[in-house]
């Protein structure tokens, strides 16, 4: 597959682990060097501003979609390429997800779990047969990933999980 362009789905705020940090900027300077444009939310904080600031140092392309309640609170960035501002977060997650090639998940909050249970389930239905990556820095989906595999296993997901979500512990190991 030719990865043109991948969503990085990932905190505004940076959490409590520095590795978070280590992870989402090192992603930032692979993605430039691959020439992968960044696909994110917007903002300039947190993990998401980590990863379109690595991208930028590098030369490379950054693409934001932000709705206007959140263009404010998460002050959407800009120094990126291009920022699109729409109307709510259901147009801002089919635009993310249209832009992209691949989808990769980085630490986060409640946006980013509808994120990545969106995006599976799409892919699930076929809607999309995009790559779908968690980034598990430190830990941090390990406690999730057990409550996939108990859905898996009380029987209700059609298809083994990990046949749609591939998990890796570092930035370097998703490409």
């Amino acid at each position: 597959m030719n990865i043109k362009s991948a969503a990085v789905f990932c905190g505004s705020k940076a959490g409590k682990n520095p590795i978070y940090l280590e992870h989402a900027s090192a992603l930032g300077s692979i993605l430039a060097l691959k020439n992968i444009t960044l696909i994110y939310g917007g903002g300039n904080g947190g993990l998401m501003g980590a990863v379109a600031d690595k991208v930028m140092e590098h030369n490379g392309e950054v693409i934001g979609v932000i709705p206007e309640l959140l263009s404010d609170r998460e002050h959407h960035h800009k120094g990126i390429t291009k920022l699109h501002i729409v109307c709510d977060m259901h147009v801002r997650k089919r635009m993310l997800y249209e832009l992209c090639d691949m989808a990769i998940i980085l630490p986060g909050g409640f946006g980013t779990m509808d994120e990545l249970f969106e995006m599976v389930t799409w892919n699930t239905l076929k809607i999309h047969e995009k790559k779908i990556v968690i980034l598990n820095s430190g830990g941090y989906y390990n406690c999730l990933l057990q409550f996939i595999d108990t859905i898996q296993e009380e029987n209700f997901l059609y298809e083994n999980w990990r046949e749609r979500i591939i998990v890796v512990e570092t930035p370097e190991e998703i490409f």
